[in-house]
């Protein structure tokens, strides 16, 4: 049976780490995206292949994709966690603000997901995972990150045309939103939090694996809320 192939951007981030870990754990060949040379890890995994590239050029992105179909012939699961978070409320958001944003958060998920989008429809099957956010899903939890909120609610509408774009094949879509994510780097902004209600980068790598999985493969969910106690 031929090895599986899974592309991960922000592969070098808490959660991109939390994702390749487990899809090499499950026999998964990794095509991740780091954005230079200086995020490289430290360590050399057999069945993990960093690639060096802006997300943010679209044809670079177009060519990294037909490099892995050459190469591989299948894109079994693409998992898109590079991004980027910003306050920000009405009074203090400029447009430069939003654009930011919106590049950071959905220019670099779509020049991957069109690409890949398109081949999954060719082959017949795939998964897509996109990864939204509360203030995304629910708008009016983003008034005081307002670019951001804006720029991830979009995903949520990139995901509903694709999957109506996929009705009736095995083509699958969806926004993972995870509250807030146990980082060394939220720990450090938020001190006096519960972290025990926060939900962890590998909890949110197991999620998304079960709805690649075999037996998450009959779970068509376009939205997939991973909150743990909060």
């Amino acid at each position: 049976m031929p090895t599986k192939t899974v592309i991960i951007t922000g592969v070098s981030g808490n959660l991109g780490r939390a994702v390749s870990k487990k899809f090499i754990e499950e026999g998964y060949k990794v095509i991740g995206t780091i954005r230079n040379k200086q995020e490289q890890k430290e360590y050399n995994e057999k069945d993990l292949e960093e690639v060096e590239l802006d997300l943010l050029q679209e044809e670079n992105c177009k060519k990294f994709v037909v490099e892995i179909i050459t190469k591989h012939k299948v894109i079994d699961v693409a998992v898109l966690t590079a991004g980027g978070f910003a306050m920000g409320n009405i009074a203090t958001t400029k447009t430069s603000d939003i654009f930011q944003q919106f590049q950071l958060n959905f220019e670099t998920a779509y020049n991957i997901a069109h690409p890949v989008f398109l081949q999954m429809m060719k082959q017949g099957s795939g998964r897509i995972f996109l990864i939204g956010s509360r203030q995304g899903l629910d708008i009016s939890k983003g008034k005081n990150a307002l670019a951001y909120g804006f720029s991830k609610s979009l995903l949520f509408r990139l995901a509903e045309l694709l999957n109506a774009e996929a009705k009736g094949k095995n083509v699958v879509v969806s926004v993972v939103v995870p509250s807030t994510i146990d980082t060394p780097q939220n720990r450090e902004s938020m001190p006096d939090a519960d972290y025990s209600t926060w939900v962890s980068p590998s909890q949110i790598a197991d999620t998304i694996y079960f709805y690649s999985s075999e037996e998450g493969s009959a779970v068509r969910e376009p939205v997939i809320k991973v909150y743990n106690n909060s």
